[in-house]
């Protein structure tokens, strides 16, 4: 009888990379400061077009901004289908590897505090804001998970009416039904969570790692 050959050895996939958010991407160094002084706009100014520059030259031009040697695409043309926990969502190709290790890791150690989004946002074809900023949307590097149930209390509209916005709080965690741990697993794979910003937009989670280091 022959001998039965052991069955191939089984390869790991690729290991997720723990990353933090490139400071450098950060919306709070690129808002304009009233009274700035000369100096300090002008590295405000510097870095919104490194910012502008980045993102063009990684996930697509958006028209208006930036040169047009960056990206001979828009965002549009590097968007991809995939799902978040289930829900159907179109972000930047060169994201959904990092967005796959977060949920994997929700899974994996935030079961003790159940959350099951209902909606979920990602690309948008045109830019939210009117000014000189660039929405992360606009790259389809940027999501929403439940607007309604994390709210943005500082942003402009009807978002700052919602009535958990009128409740004293300590810290943005408690205006919103997002658990904590979901925010410590995002920012741990390159993720920013933009409660941390002036805004306080606890639903936004916008992929600032380096989109080259989502995988050892």
């Amino acid at each position: 009888m022959a001998a039965i050959s052991p069955p191939p050895a089984r390869t790991a996939g690729p290991q997720c990379r723990p990353q933090p958010a490139q400071d450098f991407l950060l919306r709070k160094g690129q808002i304009a400061k009233i009274g700035a002084a000369p100096d300090e706009r002008r590295a405000i100014e510097a870095a919104r077009a490194r910012s502008v520059e980045y993102r063009n030259r990684n996930y697509g031009r958006v028209s208006g901004f930036g040169r047009r040697s960056d990206n001979p695409h828009p965002p549009t043309f590097y968007a991809e289908r995939t799902t978040f926990m289930g829900l159907p969502l179109v972000l930047n190709k060169k994201v959904v590897p990092a967005l796959a290790c977060v949920e994997a890791a929700l899974k994996r150690e935030c079961a003790g505090q159940p959350y099951r989004p209902r909606t979920v946002g990602g690309i948008r074809g045109e830019n939210t804001f009117k000014d000189y900023e660039v929405s992360n949307h606009v790259y389809g590097i940027a999501l929403d998970i439940d607007p309604q149930l994390n709210p943005c209390c500082h942003c402009v509209g009807f978002w700052a009416e919602n009535p958990v916005c009128r409740k004293k709080v300590r810290s943005p965690y408690e205006r919103m039904a997002m658990p904590k741990c979901w925010v410590e697993v995002f920012e741990r794979y390159g993720f920013h969570w933009l409660g941390h910003d002036e805004l306080e937009d606890t639903m936004h989670f916008e992929f600032l790692g380096d989109p080259d280091r989502i995988f050892e």
